[in-house]
């Protein structure tokens, strides 16, 4: 732990320069009196250090003495500072790894490689989940990542629809998709993929595994999920749609759907100056209900089915509203209920 820590001491001067021993204190989580018995055993290990007292003293390296990577060009320091994403690397256990490879990388490097990795990190922001998803939460994430960094053999409890299921696994890798992690194991010699929130329990065993033979990550991962979208149940519907409401419709479809749906009919050949487009949905039994919130933005043409879907759908929404038509409207603060059958209230647009 010390020998860590002294390494620490050491790159966070050749970082910064100039610290006091106050500041070396706070980066390192230790008293000011370790930060001075680390920096004599430092000195006493020939590293060329001194100290100054006073109001605008501290400790620093005397110039010209640092280590160095070689061979790194400025475009491989850039991408290496950008890979790093803190959130999930704290979620996998290692944010303070991470936190100390990337000062360990940037003390090393020439000042000129320095300063583009630095003004990289200040200038881009990774954030991997979606917009309005916070992910799922994954309380055993640590665990799973840490088997699979030693190849450690778990026995899981894990949320199989209503039932919960024991398996025991060999995990091979974590993937982190669009916000929400995933675990690929080995279970019986069949390479499996498990979301990691739905994992309630591990237990690490004192077995370890040998990974397969050539097995590849990034290469599985890339399959798998190509196998899965080839095998999503999809629907293609026919609809005319107000263009300003596209960006809503590749909400409910898909971004993509909406990419390479297929144009009919120009705007200027429709009354309302719709577009009449054709797209592939996914999950066709929920596709009625997306389409159904475009309101009267949109008239599903075809198929058929859909159409009455969507039609089914909404005549229900307006039965259940009748029904309690017969209730007083909640009002919003500061207005007075309105009585049973009043129009509810319109809020200024």
């Amino acid at each position: 732990m010390r020998a860590s820590r002294l390494v620490n001491l050491l790159l966070l001067l050749q970082t910064r320069g100039r610290m006091t021993a106050a500041q070396l204190a706070v980066e390192l989580e230790v008293s000011e009196r370790t930060i001075y018995r680390d920096i004599d055993a430092l000195s006493a290990a020939g590293i060329p250090l001194f100290a100054e007292r006073g109001p605008h003293g501290g400790v620093q390296l005397i110039d010209g003495y640092r280590t160095r990577l070689t061979g790194m060009t400025g475009e491989e320091a850039e991408a290496l500072f950008l890979s790093g994403v803190p959130g999930p690397a704290a979620e996998l256990g290692l944010g303070t790894v991470m936190a100390a490879a990337r000062l360990k990388v940037l003390a090393a490097l020439p000042p000129e490689l320095r300063s583009r990795a630095s003004r990289l990190v200040e200038r881009f922001h990774l954030d991997v989940a979606g917009w309005f998803h916070v992910g799922d939460s994954a309380p055993f994430l640590s665990e799973l990542a840490a088997a699979v960094w030693h190849n450690r053999v778990v026995e899981v409890d894990y949320q199989r629809g209503e039932a919960v299921v024991q398996r025991r696994l060999h995990p091979l890798g974590v993937v982190l998709k669009g916000g929400i992690w995933y675990v690929v194991a080995q279970v019986d010699d069949q390479l499996r993929t498990y979301r990691a929130s739905r994992v309630s329990d591990v237990r690490p065993t004192a077995d370890t595994f040998p990974r397969p033979a050539g097995f590849d990550l990034a290469a599985f991962w890339a399959e798998a999920t190509s196998a899965y979208e080839r095998g999503v149940p999809r629907v293609t519907v026919t609809l005319r749609i107000d263009p300003e409401r596209m960006g809503l419709l590749a909400d409910l479809a898909g971004i993509q759907a909406v990419r390479r749906a297929e144009q009919l009919t120009p705007p200027a050949a429709d009354p309302d100056g719709w577009q009449h487009l054709r797209l592939q949905m996914d999950w066709p039994s929920e596709a009625a209900g997306r389409l159904l919130a475009l309101g009267d933005s949109a008239e599903v043409l075809e198929p058929a089915e859909v159409r009455a879907q969507v039609l089914g759908l909404a005549s229900r929404v307006v039965a259940a509203h009748a029904q309690r038509s017969d209730r007083p409207v909640a009002a919003p603060p500061g207005v007075a209920a309105l009585p049973a059958g009043s129009p509810a209230p319109v809020r200024p647009g």
